[in-house]
């Protein structure tokens, strides 16, 4: 039997009921999501009045501060190098074995304290030897002066010839200058005797001693004995600005001490405090900066010699300045700005003149009044004119929308008559009106 290749229309299946309802509540549905967005759009709370009072784009929230008026110290920041007062390194000045180590490392030790001895036994003897030449030539040269008074009393009574006179007046001269020489000689051996106890040349504290007991040292040695470094009073040396130079040097050349802080690398943890002492003579070529000097006298042994610290120069006082956050200052193409806050709850760029700046607030010398507000957070997003909010105010709190043309309406009650409040009344379901 053969099959036909197409079926006739009327043999066709035809659309179930089923796939009729399916497709209607889909379209139900989407007209339903249509009616619904459009409705969101029409009834949805405002964004705010951009300026003027005029319905514009979103707000944006801002963080603001108040210019007030504080004393501003007028400080120079600088690193810093400590710097011991004064370092020794403890030579032996004569030669010999090295007997005895007098001193612990590490410890403070006082000028002249001794810290180390020679064995002075050859030096006792060279001292002997140069008294004993001394005396000997002392008795010869009395002698001769005894020989010099005969010779001239023969001399006054025509006893003797004037030139045996003259000889032994020379020979007393000649004997005086041995007896010098052999005081010298013997004050010599006294020195390298003393020289046999190495004294400490200044008081501080002594660093890890470079030989031990039993060695045998000279007087060449560069490397010393032990190394000495003044802790009490200290200084800090550290570089002044070219430009600050003149304002240092006004500041220094009155009887006003000028104060100098010591902090960690931190900047936070003070160590000590101190006073100005001097600037250097010439500026450095290629840095542009004069070395500065300020001492302090570390009675707590908060610096140690080699160490970095930050260095705070506090040159003078502006009071009354007009202060404001750092984080309200910003920078632009035309110079430094601030947004100030209006009164209708907008920004404006304002161009100001900046001073003298710490770590917390800058100085504004120029474009701020006292009392205005400016915007210290959220300004990364403002423009001049932009709309603004405060952290505290409450969405929709800036107004009522469309102003008072609101008040001629008609308040809408619920089902049972009693007024529904007017951030309810999208969210709540009218009664269906009566057929």
């Amino acid at each position: 039997m053969e099959i036909p290749a197409t079926l006739p229309p009327a043999a066709r299946k035809k659309p179930g009921r089923r796939s009729l309802l399916i497709g209607s509540l889909i379209a139900l549905l989407a007209v339903a999501a249509v009616g619904g967005a459009a409705w969101y759009l029409a009834h949805r709370e405002p964004a705010g009045p951009g300026p003027g009072g005029r319905i514009g784009r979103p707000s944006t929230t801002v963080g603001v501060a108040t210019a007030t008026a504080a004393d501003m110290p007028v400080v120079l920041d600088a690193l810093g190098t400590v710097m011991p007062a004064a370092t020794v390194t403890v030579r032996p000045q004569v030669g010999g074995v090295l007997q005895q180590i007098l001193f612990r490392e590490g410890e403070t030790v006082r000028a002249g304290q001794v810290l180390a001895t020679i064995d002075p036994r050859q030096y006792e003897m060279a001292l002997m030897q140069a008294s004993g030449q001394r005396q000997r030539d002392e008795a010869q040269l009395a002698s001769a002066k005894v020989t010099l008074t005969r010779f001239q009393t023969l001399l006054a009574q025509d006893s003797i010839a004037r030139q045996d006179v003259d000889t032994q007046q020379a020979l007393v001269k000649q004997l005086e200058g041995t007896v010098l020489s052999d005081r010298a000689a013997e004050g010599t051996a006294k020195l390298n005797l003393g020289y046999s106890k190495i004294t400490a040349p200044i008081g501080g504290r002594v660093g890890l001693r470079v030989v031990d007991a039993g060695n045998v040292i000279n007087a060449g040695d560069t490397a010393g004995i032990v190394v000495i470094t003044q802790l009490t009073p200290i200084d800090v040396q550290f570089a002044v600005p070219q430009d600050r130079v003149t304002d240092v040097l006004a500041r220094s050349a009155g009887k006003t001490e000028l104060a100098v802080a010591a902090f960690d690398r931190t900047r936070v943890n003070l160590l000590a405090t101190g006073r100005f002492s001097t600037l250097d003579n010439l500026i450095d070529v290629q840095t542009g900066t004069v070395k500065a000097k300020a001492r302090f006298s570390n009675e707590r042994m908060t610096l140690f010699p080699n160490q970095f610290v930050n260095v705070r120069l506090e040159l003078r006082t502006i009071t009354g300045a007009v202060t404001i956050p750092v984080t309200a200052l910003r920078h632009g193409s035309k110079g430094d700005f601030v947004y100030v806050l209006n009164s209708d709850r907008t920004a404006g760029m304002r161009l100001v003149t900046r001073g003298q700046a710490d770590v917390d607030k800058v100085e504004i010398t120029a474009g701020l009044k006292l009392g205005e507000r400016v915007v210290t957070e959220g300004g990364d997003r403002l423009s001049d004119g932009a709309a603004v909010s405060l952290p505290g105010d409450k969405p929709g709190g800036r107004g009522k929308r469309n102003g008072a043309a609101g008040a001629g309406k008609t308040a809408a009650v619920d089902a049972d008559g009693k007024p529904v409040p007017a951030g309810e009344r999208r969210r709540r379901p009218q009664p269906a009106a009566a057929p």
